[in-house]
């Protein structure tokens, strides 16, 4: 293929080359929100059909890990948004320093999943053979990072829940199906943003955007603010509807 600095054989100007990658993207995030939007179409059915199981999935959750990832989601957009800046304006040091600081962001933001997923394997909150929604009322010895209240709390809550849906072991399987689902196909998404912005930090450095050619930046900015944004939406579905701690 034919290439002329930053300019592809197959367009005349860089303006037209941008404006044709910013349009592939849009068109790309668009089916993005149909794949997201089948699945929380599904949880939102399985939820109304499975009230009490799935009221009681959230509160099992940490509200204070969640909130603390969407605050760090939230700054990496803000750094994004910087670093696309910086290249618009040919400021390349920023442009480092701003993806530098989004990716870090990011690796924050998987190092609390992990916490959290982690916490769920500890709980046998993971469905299959092992899951068990009353483990941790029935062996409160072996969940020590669940105070006393809200053990206390857990406990009337899932007393209450076993009355309204006898079965809610099974359906309450059903809602972190969907937890996990849900929130490891963003974080999987998450991993190709970061894949990319390390692709944008290397061609950063060795001075690539400028205000002339920073298509790579606006591009990938896009796709970072859209996981974001599906991030929005998640941590209300899975942790605060319902939610009665």
């Amino acid at each position: 293929m034919h290439r002329t600095g930053a300019l592809y054989g197959q367009f005349k100007t860089l303006e037209q080359q941008k404006d044709t990658a910013t349009l592939g993207m849009w068109i790309f995030l668009v089916t993005e929100v149909m794949f997201f939007g089948g699945i929380m179409l599904a949880y939102t059915i399985n939820r109304h059909t499975y009230f009490h199981a799935f009221a009681m999935g959230s509160n099992t959750l940490s509200l204070g890990l969640g909130g603390f990832n969407t605050v760090v989601l939230l700054a990496s957009s803000f750094t994004m948004a910087m670093a696309v800046w910086s290249a618009q304006t040919s400021k390349k040091g920023l442009i480092t320093l701003f993806l530098s600081l989004t990716i870090f962001l990011g690796f924050v933001f998987f190092g609390v999943k992990y916490v959290e997923y982690a916490q769920k394997f500890h709980h046998h909150l993971v469905p299959g053979k092992t899951f068990d929604i009353f483990y941790c009322v029935r062996n409160p010895a072996k969940c020590s990072d669940i105070d006393a209240a809200d053990m206390a709390k857990e406990k009337e809550e899932i007393e209450a829940a076993v009355q309204a849906d006898p079965d809610l072991n099974a359906h309450a399987q059903l809602y972190y199906s969907a937890y996990f689902g849900m929130t490891g196909l963003h974080a999987l998404h998450m991993v190709i943003g970061a894949g990319l912005l390390f692709w944008l930090l290397k061609e950063s450095v060795a001075g690539r955007f400028n205000a002339e050619w920073n298509n790579p930046v606006d591009i990938v900015g896009l796709y970072w603010h859209f996981v974001d944004i599906v991030w929005i939406y998640l941590f209300p579905l899975l942790y605060l509807i319902d939610r009665h701690k």
